[in-house]
């Protein structure tokens, strides 16, 4: 550790509010514990969580780093004792709790992925958020199968471009909505057979025409409010709706009877709270299953736009407005 420097930069949260709390701080080198490793970042991922920390409603975890960010590209600067997979100078993508937003950044080892030969450190960086969160949500929890149907609502978001891709990857139908002609095209371009304005049009009845009168089997939302009941009428029976984020609300009202009647199952999941263990696992899983697609180049990482680091507020000011795919800082 000695040829490190005593200090880095990082980007903090200074009170809670717009992107302008986010300002540059000097803090400590970090210092990595058993298992982890710290990474010399390259580029580090902007995700909407981190707009609910600077706003107050998504605290880190205790124990964790304050500094915003979840995902991070970059070289292995260190190990710590336990850190046998990885050494110094190789180059990874990492999922972290915490502590992105910085030069330097620590990380669980086992949450960590090789970089593919050829994949810049900017596509690097928007990789484990999205990816661990699709497979995870759509294809663990969802169950999703070839064949099956997959509605995916903010089909341009970094989330919703991941799993588009994926899901047709693996062989399954894909609907998408978004909330304008122009990205209802891009959602096509990656991978879904049906589009659907959601200014134009009521996905419901979309769903409908498109199946049949069947129903889709799987629903990623990050709606939430009003979405949730016109879910269930969507899903086919033995459907699955996996909330992960409700941008109109978490509190709803729904009818019990059309979910017994249809047997589904409602679930969700967040990543950041859970153990090493579980987050290992999707890890590995991402690297047996997604990478290899990542780097043959079936799959793509979607970059919308790029900033420095210094200029964190006008990357959160993009993630707010209209954006196709991720938003990503390099250093």
């Amino acid at each position: 550790m000695s040829e490190l420097p005593a200090t880095m930069t990082a980007v903090a949260i200074v009170g809670k509010g717009g992107p302008e709390v986010l300002k540059p701080v000097t803090l400590p080198m970090p210092q990595p514990g058993r298992g982890q490793l710290l990474i010399k970042v390259a580029a580090a991922g902007v995700n909407r969580p981190d707009v609910m920390q600077r706003m107050g409603l998504y605290p880190a975890p205790v124990g964790h780093s304050e500094i915003p960010g979840l995902e991070v590209a970059g070289t292995v600067a260190a190990a710590g004792e336990g850190a046998h997979r990885l050494r110094a100078g190789d180059k990874v993508m990492a999922l972290v709790s915490g502590g992105g937003y910085a030069e330097y950044c620590l990380a669980e080892a086992t949450s960590c992925l090789p970089v593919p030969v050829g994949l810049a450190m900017r596509e690097a960086a928007g990789v484990p958020e999205a990816f661990f969160t699709v497979w995870h949500n759509v294809f663990e929890r969802g169950g999703l199968k070839p064949g099956e149907w997959l509605l995916v609502h903010g089909g341009t978001s970094g989330i919703g471009v991941t799993a588009i891709q994926l899901a047709h990857a693996f062989g399954a139908k894909v609907m998408a909505t978004a909330g304008t002609p122009a990205k209802c095209e891009v959602c096509r371009e990656l991978g879904a057979t049906r589009a659907v304005d959601y200014t134009a049009e009521d996905f419901v009845e979309a769903v409908k025409a498109e199946t049949g009168g069947r129903g889709v089997d799987v629903i990623l939302d990050m709606v939430g409010g009003d979405y949730v009941e016109r879910n269930i009428r969507s899903l086919a029976d033995e459907g699955r709706l996996v909330n992960i984020a409700f941008q109109k609300g978490s509190k709803v009202t729904i009818d019990m009877m059309r979910v017994m009647l249809k047997r589904l199952t409602l679930t969700g999941s967040t990543l950041r709270i859970r153990s090493n263990e579980v987050k290992a696992a999707i890890a590995r899983a991402v690297e047996e299953k997604v990478l290899p697609l990542i780097a043959d180049g079936r799959l793509r990482v979607v970059i919308d736009a790029v900033y420095p680091l210094a200029e964190a507020a006008k990357a959160h000011a993009r993630l707010e407005e209209s954006h196709i795919g991720k938003v990503v800082l390099t250093l």
